[in-house]
């Protein structure tokens, strides 16, 4: 393996998972597989099959093949591990006819840069892509499908308090980013209009600010940007205060909340991920991302900032109660978390792989 504090970072989150024992033996159908947050469901999947035999089957959907034996390389010949053709924005998915016990609906374009390049893509991945893994659902008789939405559907509100998964302010939606938390806000609706006329089990996710060593090349969201610099050894640069206050969490804490949902959450219900001990200001994440990194941070504030790309929460912070009731516990806080990413992509040589 290229990282072994990963593999133990790998170890740690698999047991945060309540009843994990209950995926042994499962077919799961990961969309999006090898993006950030589901990139490293599928490497906790990964890990129980070689650490403790659960003979899960790995439905690893994408566009690009090439990508996932290159993200997944180690794991690429096990026969547990399935590479199936996907694109999210087509309702014509390869995937119709394979047999699946679960279905993880990942695939979206989470980059706020692209959002305003393909907001028409964007949209139809969070809408058009999920029906269609519905539509796989119901072919296969599966048992549950988990939508990856976003905390953006909650939209702005006064006050610094976490949203709790009933809370939701005010969305502009003729925004010219507002095609990404609309569509996920639809995407969530979709998922109970599902359950009403098909009767398909569905449940919702909503991740806050993810980070960790599984960032892509092409992410250029704060926390990916500052890990960069960090890992070079240069000085940690905020374009902005960092005021807006966020609920970061580490990635495989994220995936095992995600497998803890798709386990034991209730149906057509939607749960916050949200580690509660790493609820900051971007500028806490910049200074424990420095700290790690052994470099300085410091504040290069554009007179001409382009403030219509980035997420217009102010507050972006999230109640973790209700996934909590599960069983759920992080693993990792702000600090902590921030360490081991740095640590394994030292290890990596600054791309992860398994």
């Amino acid at each position: 393996m290229s990282s072994g504090t990963y593999w133990e970072d790998l170890r740690t989150a698999s047991a945060s998972i309540p009843n994990v024992d209950r995926l042994r033996g499962s077919r799961i159908l990961v969309t999006g597989a090898t993006g950030m947050i589901c990139s490293a469901v599928v490497d906790l999947l990964l890990f129980l099959n070689r650490e403790f035999d659960a003979d899960i089957t790995v439905f690893v959907a994408g566009r690009s093949e090439a990508d996932a034996n290159r993200r997944f390389g180690g794991f690429a010949a096990d026969k547990r591990f399935v590479f199936v053709q996907y694109d999210a924005t087509s309702n014509d998915p390869a995937a119709q006819s394979i047999e699946v016990d679960f279905i993880i609906h990942g695939a979206s374009n989470a980059n706020p840069a692209l959002y305003m390049q393909h907001p028409v893509e964007t949209m139809l991945a969070n809408i058009v892509g999920l029906s269609a893994m519905f539509d796989v659902a119901r072919a296969a008789a599966a048992k549950r499908v988990l939508y990856v939405s976003s905390s953006e559907v909650y939209g702005q509100k006064d006050g610094t308090q976490p949203y709790a998964e009933q809370d939701f302010g005010y969305l502009d939606i003729l925004h010219q980013r507002a095609g990404y938390p609309s569509s996920k806000r639809a995407g969530e609706s979709l998922c109970v209009a599902y359950g009403m006329e098909y009767g398909i089990d569905s449940v919702i996710v909503r991740p806050g600010h993810i980070y960790g060593p599984s960032i892509r090349d092409a992410d250029n969201r704060v926390s990916a940007d500052v890990t960069r610099k960090a890992l070079a050894g240069e000085d940690v640069v905020l374009k902005s205060a960092g005021a807006q206050l966020r609920s970061y969490c580490y990635t495989l804490d994220c995936a095992s909340a995600i497998l803890t949902v798709l386990l034991d959450g209730d149906s057509a219900n939607a749960y916050n991920i949200s580690n509660p001990h790493s609820i900051c200001t971007v500028r806490e994440l910049a200074e424990a991302v420095a700290h790690a990194g052994g470099v300085a941070l410091r504040f290069d504030v554009p007179a001409d900032a382009t403030a219509g790309v980035h997420n217009l929460m102010d507050n972006s912070s999230l109640a973790s109660d209700k996934l909590e009731s599960l069983g759920w516990k992080p693993a990792f806080d702000l600090q902590h978390g921030v360490d081991r990413m740095l640590a394994v992509l030292r290890e990596s040589g600054g791309r992860l792989s398994l």
